[in-house]
């Protein structure tokens, strides 16, 4: 109790000394965006701004107003707009900018462009932006629920006990993008179980979405993506940002984001946030908590100095969280009830330095740093599960061109030191993984036609060996309004069996490693076509992408032999002559449209081909469909907003098929598969939608999820004994626990 008590009066403390001295200017950019009509200047809605480079990016609002913090690595600012001349500033000493974009009778570039996410039309890899403008059409009360407008990522409950989220990309899990805060890969490790949770909505600015292998210079785990996540910066021009939220299931939570300058060139913020939900829900009537109990404290404070050639920002998180769920009443009169606890403890310390060369914004020289403490402690029933990971990572970065800027390189060198220790119930397993590496990529550009990207790194693992991981990316401009992308590349990384499948423990299963510890290796490939065009006299865009997966080693975790779970490699060396393939393909085609004014219409259509060889463990062996994926998917969004946005309405809908579940029978043989009957899980639609009013300075929002109130019928095998031998909470979740469900907030904003 000490402990817990220490660590949300850490988190409080640290609140309040920041709000005390909460006033005067931030260093941030803002401005207007227009054009010139006759004599007047009209404003531009929806034109993308960003740093030439990065992903740090905004949007202007109707009336072309924008404000964007102070990159820490460039000083060219871009102004991108469908129809329109991009126009490049150099920013300096300024802090407002009034930018007149001139009109073009045709268009020079591609990519679908609208004011709430679009696609970085000057990268040579397939990047969407989700803006704070897409966040805000949910409720977004966290990075798990950031996805429900995207068609590219799908989030999903592992389990119907514990709450834990997880992501797919690419018909792949979330362990398989490599998952980024502000390029520090942070959702890793013993974090992949509920990291998801840990990073509230209101905290992100933007959230950079790209398939297919990622550059070289962040690292080597992403395999089917990577995903960068940029939160409110100190110097953000909103000085007191400050959200409520509450459901009808009972959750309650609060947010709040505080910027204040000290001097022309410090500034520091505070991210803050709390949320409860402590009502007991059980709409399905098996005795089991549908949702968990629990309680999040996390927080951020920081500061960042900003001169013309010098930037560095440092700073502290912290989080602690607990989670109750399981049983609401004893089966039996005088019988133990089956509960799962877990309480997480995570302290992290970071710093980002960059040294700046305004005659020449093309050089760079700049220095991440990392520390992470992570604890985590569970309860599944009566059996112990306690997970401790310290992480210290670094990455030296340098940019630079050769002769011109059609030729630039970045180099540089990483650490990453991981340090394991897992306990489950009465076995130890401890790791310590050391990685130097070195790594450099060299960009090629034509005019603004085409774009290569070539990059390789060298980690030397202290337990694998050394790793080469190449990768290559190329744009090409066919048209002035279609541009074609291609990738390939290597991934690698260390899996973490038990924090990865955690909610396989909500069971009586027993737990079988029939291998010794592997690395997962695979290679991915993907192209893409970006078409934009006038339909019926309005802009549309269409986005086609292919990307295939291919592992040469991979971690499987089965689960088709009741009471057993079995992790195995596809190299397993118990089994040496069977042949093992792991594959993914995914197809996806998504059309934007803006029928009328102020007005945005999606819709995707998603295929998955994912496939991977099972038994190994057994002396068998048979290519099935990978288990808990959808086969297609279709999402459709539409957006309208009043003008000077007084007035937001958005609905989603979103259809997911059918997917494989285990076939739980005694004797099961995967060799026999094909001539058994079939289980799969049916498909189902899910319903969003949100109305939000917004006044000068406040945010009144109302809406609702699984509007269709569609539910999974019995989750939980075996829940009305949990001790028995047949009690699994996780085998068969294949869709929504809950029904519907209604919140309301409040959002304000204070400026300067």
């Amino acid at each position: 109790m000490h402990s817990q008590s220490s660590y949300k009066a850490g988190i409080l403390a640290i609140g309040l000394s920041i709000l005390s001295t909460v006033y005067t200017r931030a260093q941030t950019i803002n401005g207007t965006v227009s054009e010139r009509v006759n004599t007047k200047t009209v404003p531009l809605t929806g034109v993308v701004i960003y740093w030439a480079g990065t992903s740090v990016s905004t949007t202007s609002n109707t009336r072309g107003d924008f404000e964007i913090a102070k990159a820490d690595t460039n000083n060219r600012l871009v102004f991108s707009y469908v129809g329109f001349k991009t126009d490049t500033v150099t920013v300096l000493d300024q802090t407002s900018l009034n930018v007149v974009l001139v009109s073009q009778n045709t268009l020079q570039e591609v990519t679908v462009q609208g004011s709430s996410s679009q696609v970085d039309r000057f990268s040579p890899n397939q990047n969407e932006i989700l803006t704070t403008r897409t966040l805000a059409k949910a409720a977004c009360c966290n990075l798990s629920e950031s996805f429900e407008t995207n068609a590219s990522v799908n989030v999903s409950y592992s389990d119907a006990v514990t709450g834990a989220k997880q992501i797919q990309m690419l018909g792949l899990s979330g362990n398989y993008v490599q998952t980024n805060v502000e390029n520090i890969p942070t959702i890793r490790g013993l974090a992949s179980t509920f990291g998801l949770n840990f990073i509230p909505g209101t905290w992100i600015s933007s959230i950079d979405i790209g398939k297919g292998a990622g550059s070289v210079v962040n690292g080597y785990e992403g395999m089917s993506g990577v995903m960068n996540v940029e939160l409110q910066k100190p110097d953000a021009r909103e000085r007191v940002y400050a959200n409520a939220y509450v459901n009808s299931f009972g959750r309650v939570e609060g947010n709040l984001n505080l910027s204040r300058p000290l001097t022309q060139k410090w500034n520091v913020g505070f991210l803050g946030h709390a949320s409860t939900l402590q009502n007991r829900i059980d709409q399905n009537g098996d005795n089991f908590t549908d949702l968990p109990l629990y309680t999040q404290y996390n927080g951020i404070v920081r500061a960042k100095y900003s001169a013309e050639r010098f930037m560095t920002q440092f700073g502290i998180k912290s989080l602690y969280e607990d989670r109750t769920g399981g049983q609401i009443t004893a089966t039996r009169s005088g019988s133990p009830t089956y509960a799962f606890t877990n309480t997480t403890k995570r302290v992290e310390l970071f710093s980002k330095t960059a040294k700046l060369y305004p005659e020449k914004p093309y050089k760079g020289l700049g220095l991440i740093l990392n520390a992470v403490n992570h604890e985590q402690n569970s309860f599944f029933g009566f059996i112990p599960y306690n997970g401790q990971q310290k992480t210290l990572y670094g990455n030296l970065i340098y940019q630079s061109i050769i002769d011109n800027t059609n030729h630039s390189f970045k180099a540089g060198l990483s650490y990453l030191l991981d340090d394991y220790r897992e306990k489950y119930r009465d076995t130890l397993m401890t790791r310590t993984e050391l990685v130097p590496g070195f790594f450099g990529e060299y960009t090629y550009k034509y005019l603004e036609k085409v774009t290569l990207v070539a990059g390789a790194r060298l980690d030397f693992h202290n337990l694998f060996g050394t790793q080469f991981t190449p990768r290559l990316h190329a744009k090409y401009d066919l048209t002035h309004s279609l541009t074609l992308r291609a990738s390939a590349g290597r991934g690698f990384r260390t899996p973490n069996a038990l924090a990865e499948n955690y909610g396989y423990l909500v069971s009586s299963r027993t737990v079988y490693f029939d291998s010794q510890l592997q690395p997962e290796i695979s290679w991915n490939y993907g192209t893409s076509l970006a078409q934009e065009f006038n339909l019926f006299g309005k802009k549309a865009s269409l986005v086609v992408d292919y990307y295939r997966t291919n592992f040469q080693n991979q971690l499987i975790a089965d689960l088709e032999h009741p009471r057993e779970l079995h992790f195995y490699y596809l190299s397993s060396r118990s089994t040496p002559g069977l042949k093992a393939r792991s594959f993914s393909n995914s197809f996806q085609a998504e059309l934007n449209y803006q029928p009328i004014k102020r007005m945005e219409v999606k819709l995707a259509y998603r295929l998955f081909d994912v496939r991977q060889t099972m038994g190994m463990a057994f002396g068998e062996s048979l290519l099935l469909p990978r288990m808990m994926v959808s086969r297609d998917r279709v999402l459709f969004n539409a957006g309208y907003a009043l003008p000077y946005d007084k007035w937001k309405f958005d609905l989603t809908v979103q259809w997911n098929g059918p997917k494989r579940i285990p076939y739980l029978r005694e004797g099961y043989e995967h060799t026999s598969y094909q001539n058994m009957p079939r289980e799969n899980a049916p498909g189902f639609y899910n319903i969003n939608a949100q109305v939000t009013k917004s006044f000068r300075t406040w945010d009144v929002y109302l809406g609702g999820e699984n509007l269709g109130n569609f539910r999974q019928a019995n989750p939980i095998v075996g829940a009305n004994d949990p001790f028995g031998r047949d009690f699994d909470a996780a085998a068969r979740v294949w869709g929504p626990i809950t029904g519907r469900m209604i919140y309301g907030g409040f959002r304000y904003k204070l400026k300067i």
